[in-house]
């Protein structure tokens, strides 16, 4: 067990993620450096006390410097702008191959976020691995662990639909669709599931990775293994007051657009391994449906 005081850099430390990381880690005796690119991220970390780096993800050399001066990396930083995913997956790239070549050969934990993988038919484990070329540009796990051959400790925390009642992952793109269609819908027969996770519990999953993390690792942020996109869509449905609708995989396609891929995908995951290893146990009692019901996305 790791009980020293950690200087700790995180990008995206604002952000839905990442500001539940960095209560988290000045609340465990942690301090945390946090890059800020604008005035009111950089109040809104010395508001929580922490330090400020000022910098951005295209800054490639305040990234460099953030990670010369800590102790320890948490990369959570990622730009979710759909219209520009390319460009979002290439900054991320050379994000982490810099802050990684700063670490190098120092035993400094780097602890970067992935997506989780999807495998048919069950729940992905931390031991299914990532293709080194795989249809997703998002090549986060794959760049971490290509730095551990460069003496990079290394490692990955691969998050699900993450939530709380202000935002609920993809389900948050789902609403806006279903308010604008008049309609909230599903694919077939909706069974298809999601994995997921509340925003508070996945801080101390972050933390414990830092502080008790191996190198090369994986672990899964989730808390529920799988909640069915049917029960999402109702629960839109009741929220928006609409009608809930089945449709075909052609109807789906104008009806939802870029979210069609998504919406139809079965992606479960389990997080045994990643509890008994870092001894990560969700605590928060809102569940997935729960914090969807009582989204602030319904108030006018």
């Amino acid at each position: 067990m790791v009980n020293i005081s950690m200087r700790v850099f995180v990008t995206g430390a604002t952000g839905f993620v990442g500001s539940a990381i960095v209560s988290d880690l000045i609340h465990a005796g942690h301090q945390v450096l946090g890059l800020a690119r604008s005035n009111a991220s950089a109040e809104s970390l010395i508001s929580v006390g922490a330090s400020v780096h000022r910098g951005d993800m295209e800054d490639l050399d305040s990234l460099r410097a953030g990670a010369n001066l800590s102790d320890g990396v948490i990369h959570a930083a990622f730009n979710h702008d759909f219209s520009k995913f390319a460009e979002s997956c290439e900054l991320d790239r050379r994000a982490i191959e810099v802050m990684g070549d700063a670490l190098a050969g120092s035993d400094r934990p780097f602890i970067v976020t992935s997506g989780l993988p999807i495998i048919q038919g069950r729940p992905v484990t931390e031991e299914d691995v990532l293709p080194l070329v795989s249809n997703s540009r998002r090549v986060s796990e794959q760049t971490a662990f290509s730095l551990v051959e460069r003496g990079v400790r290394a490692s990955v925390v691969r998050i699900s639909q993450v939530h709380d009642q202000d935002k609920q992952g993809l389900a948050s793109y789902m609403i806006a669709v279903a308010r604008e269609r008049g309609v909230s819908a599903y694919i077939g027969n909706g069974l298809n599931c999601w994995s997921a996770v509340h925003r508070l519990d996945t801080a101390p999953l972050y933390r414990l990775a830092l502080e008790e993390g191996v190198t090369g690792a994986r672990y899964h942020g989730v808390s529920e293994e799988g909640v069915s996109i049917r029960k999402i869509a109702e629960a839109i449905g009741r929220g928006l007051s609409i009608p809930v609708v089945a449709l075909s995989s052609e109807e789906a396609i104008s009806h939802f657009g870029w979210l069609v891929h998504p919406v139809s995908m079965d992606a479960t995951a389990s997080s045994i391994l990643t509890r008994r290893r870092l001894g990560w146990y969700p605590t928060e009692k809102l569940g997935f449906i729960a914090d969807l019901e009582s989204s602030n996305a319904f108030v006018d």
